[in-house]
């Protein structure tokens, strides 16, 4: 008999209680208490069980959970007699910061220092009892959502150190979700003011504690030392990469076809697998979603899921304000094709909107990327990644994003579509122009636009092609061809047909380049305009589809010419 899904449900306890279907991870406690490691920070992809683990790692540990052996008979844990004996035997400290997804650093401060004090407010019996003395307990009063920088910042390590006393026992200290008020703060623009604040919590927590026994923090992202974990040398980092607990997060192939077949769902194995596999954890390259996998066992219908359960604002804005070279690799992503780049898992918030790499190491920390290879460097001592997309999932959800960077503009955008496959030229400059004026903005980080760099706005255009017309059209951009790169060449899917049963022709090839208006060699942006055609012809852009048999008068040529939001196209005619 199938057991139910319960969908959203992150308690442990209620779980097991209720005997909703739950795949056993509880192989982690044991590979985790026996590393012996002191703090244990993980990285996994959101809505990938770090909360669950987290919830079944405080019920195994906690003395409040003592003597519940009713959770854990019957999973790998409970099969170990030293492990039972470990059950219920800790004073356990767990706080999440997953909520502290504010717009300003006093709005996200003042949650953070509510949660403590919701903390302390589990603890009261303490305050009260003989263990304190007046000033421990004046501390103990202070802790709440108005406390200033050294109560708050101090606030679990002198908890830790009541528990200590009161239990005569080390503490263990679970936080999850530690990195969500740093990535909003990088989105709303308070990252230098969150950082200070973090970097001497995160120091009092969990270096500077010698009351607490073991730690484990989680998020999806590993932020450089530099930021936040200068002082923190006893951290053991546990990164996508990492072969530790490689399978105790996310579900296994193996796991994913057993829950089908109990589902009465063999037959569909393959659509699920091309759907929400590819995820890579160190040395297992079979880790599927579970929120999608649990999400499609409960409607039985192929959906995305995971990439709707979020609103993906970090790796949208990373994207669509990238440089030239951000959106070019995204492009081959699209396209779809590999790429290979150097990784560092250390990420660098304040280096997102500069360093590329540091873009594509957010995005494979995300889940959004997956590894295909390794290759280390010895002349350089360095590892180089090659990527792709992860999976079905995953593209779905970047065309969607990418659909929405033209919404303000969506009408002249399908409209400019369907000037551009009717090669009606004037249409085209009424609605690209109408396009730029909305948009161009949107793709350079808000400060005024540059007459030098349109990229930004190209190449998002670029995506956008890729994206309304890729059942039609074959894409590439700024690719080698005859003397020169064109800028966007677009050939017709159906190659060999070349007019349907009615006698019309099929789709004409279209290649496209795109120049910036220089005042200092051109009047006007119809001479710009000539100059990108000029460019068409003279580097012989064209020259590999007439080799191929190409009809000169099936192959479409257009100039577009940049002046800050001002577009002029041109067309050549044969």
């Amino acid at each position: 008999m199938k057991r139910t899904v319960g969908i959203g449900h992150q308690d442990f306890e209620y779980i097991r209680q209720n005997n909703l279907f739950y795949i056993d991870k509880t192989s982690f406690l044991a590979q985790w208490w026996q590393s012996n490691d002191s703090v244990t920070l993980i990285t996994r992809p959101r809505r990938f069980g770090k909360t669950l683990n987290m919830s079944m790692t405080e019920k195994f540990f906690s003395l409040n959970y003592s003597g519940r052996k009713d959770l854990f008979e019957g999973l790998l844990i409970w099969e170990q007699e030293a492990y039972r004996k470990l059950q219920g035997t800790y004073p356990v400290i767990t706080f999440s910061f997953a909520n502290i997804k504010e717009k300003d650093y006093s709005t996200a401060r003042r949650k953070i220092c509510q949660i403590l004090s919701n903390l302390y407010s589990q603890y009261n019996f303490i305050c009260h009892s003989d263990i304190l003395d007046n000033r421990e307990k004046d501390f103990f009063e202070s802790v709440s959502a108005d406390m200033d920088d050294v109560t708050a910042t101090m606030a679990v390590h002198q908890l830790a150190l009541f528990l200590h006393r009161y239990y005569n026992k080390k503490v263990i200290i679970l936080l999850d979700e530690y990195d969500t008020p740093m990535q909003e703060a990088y989105v709303n623009g308070y990252w230098e003011e969150i950082t200070g604040f973090m970097r001497s919590m995160l120091n009092a927590t969990f270096k500077t504690n010698p009351y607490m026994e073991r730690a484990i923090m989680t998020g999806i992202t590993r932020i450089t030392k530099e930021s936040i974990f200068s002082d923190l040398n006893n951290l053991k980092v546990i990164t996508t990469t990492s072969e530790k607990y490689a399978d105790c997060f996310g579900f296994t192939e193996q796991e994913v076809f057993s829950a089908l077949d109990e589902f009465g769902l063999s037959d569909r194995k393959e659509e699920v697998k091309e759907w929400y596999d590819g995820f890579t954890f160190g040395n297992r390259n079979d880790i599927y979603n579970p929120w999608s996998v649990l999400n499609y066992l409960d409607t039985q219908k192929i959906a995305a899921y995971w990439a709707h359960s979020s609103a993906n604002s970090l790796v949208e804005k990373l994207l669509r304000e990238g440089s030239r070279g951000v959106k070019q690799d995204f492009e081959k992503l699209m396209y779809p094709e590999s790429i290979t780049i150097e990784i560092d898992e250390a990420i660098a918030y304040e280096q997102l909107a500069v360093k590329k790499n540091a873009v594509w190491s957010l995005l494979l920390a995300g889940g959004y990327l997956r590894v295909i290879k390794t290759e280390f460097q010895s002349d350089t001592g360095r590892w180089y990644y090659t990527l792709s997309l992860t999976n079905k999932e995953v593209y779905g959800m970047f065309e969607n994003m990418i659909r929405t960077w033209f919404s303000d503009s969506e009408e002249s955008y399908s409209d400019f579509i369907q000037a551009l496959l009717s090669d009606d030229v004037d249409s085209m400059n009424d609605f690209m122009n109408r396009i730029a004026m909305s948009s161009f903005s949107f793709f350079d980080t808000g400060r005024e636009c540059s007459d030098a760099e349109p990229e930004r706005f190209y190449h998002g255009f670029v995506l956008g092609l890729m994206v309304e017309l890729k059942d039609r059209y074959i894409l590439s951009s700024n690719r080698e061809s005859g003397l020169g790169r064109y800028d966007i060449m677009l050939k017709p899917r159906e190659l060999e047909k070349e007019h349907d049963k009615k006698g019309r022709w099929a789709d004409d090839y279209i290649i496209m380049e795109f120049k910036v208006f220089q005042p200092k060699r051109e009047k006007e942006l119809s001479d710009t305009v000539k100059a990108a055609l000029g460019q068409i012809e003279d580097r012989k852009y064209a020259q590999t589809l007439l080799a191929r048999g190409i009809l000169p008068e099936r192959i479409r040529k257009y100039g577009f010419a940049f002046h800050g939001k001002q577009v002029l196209i041109g067309r050549q005619m044969e």
